[in-house]
């Protein structure tokens, strides 16, 4: 999953991108409200977080302006503007989460799982498929009760195949999803972890399978011994 920090305090700008990103989202940061106006209409986000307060361009006129694009990423608004007139305004032009500052991280973590579940269509933190169970709170696989020993960048490449089991996601949106602006990230590379993805789940019922010239597509398959 893929978030764009909005936030012009470096020092909390840091801190939510390290808190995020040790979560296993790639995150972008930008510190003013041009930058991310621009950032969004170019680059495509599960999630937008976006402070209020920022130089150069409001956080509620960047908002509308994504909106008026119909960038359908999901928005949290972050900010200490809290009376409930500025609430409903960011409500009401397309944000889909309010949180005022100063927050607990926990419930800010809670709320970004809610949102990025809701973004991709599911009900439930469970998805099951094949052998196999995901679960999107603790962002962990499972077969059979017995968790999957999966490191971080595979889980998220399987994370994005997970949720869209069946359907072909191309190269090109898996480099989106997987990196930030600062990420280096080559296709050999995605062919790698997709390589050691199918052996990984060979035993539990599911391979990752290639769309010849598009992209990649989770698919279940007979377990091997």
């Amino acid at each position: 999953m893929r978030i764009l920090l909005v936030e012009d305090n470096q020092a909390l700008a840091e801190g939510l991108s390290t808190i995020l990103r040790g979560s296993g989202y790639a995150v972008d940061t930008v510190a003013d409200g041009a930058s991310a106006e621009a950032v969004a209409a170019a680059e495509t986000y599960d999630l937008v977080i976006l402070d209020l307060n920022l130089p150069e361009m409001d956080g509620l006129d960047v908002l509308r302006a994504m909106r008026a694009r119909q960038n359908k990423a999901a928005v949290m608004i972050l900010t200490a503007r809290g009376t409930p007139e500025e609430r409903v305004k960011g409500l009401d032009l397309g944000a889909d989460d309010y949180m005022i500052k100063p927050f607990d991280i926990s419930e800010f973590e809670a709320r970004i799982r809610v949102l990025l579940r809701r973004h991709a269509g599911l009900r439930s933190s469970i998805v099951n498929y094949g052998g196999v169970t995901f679960d999107l709170n603790s962002r962990t696989f499972s077969s059979h009760g017995a968790p999957l020993d999966i490191p971080a960048r595979e889980v998220a490449l399987l994370e994005l195949l997970f949720l869209r089991a069946g359907k072909v996601v191309s190269k090109d949106a898996i480099m989106r999803s997987l990196t930030g602006f600062d990420d280096d990230l080559s296709a050999n590379a995605i062919e790698q972890y997709v390589s050691r993805l199918r052996r990984r789940l060979a035993s539990h019922g599911l391979t990752v399978k290639t769309a010849r010239g598009i992209g990649y597509y989770l698919d279940t398959v007979a377990p091997v011994p």
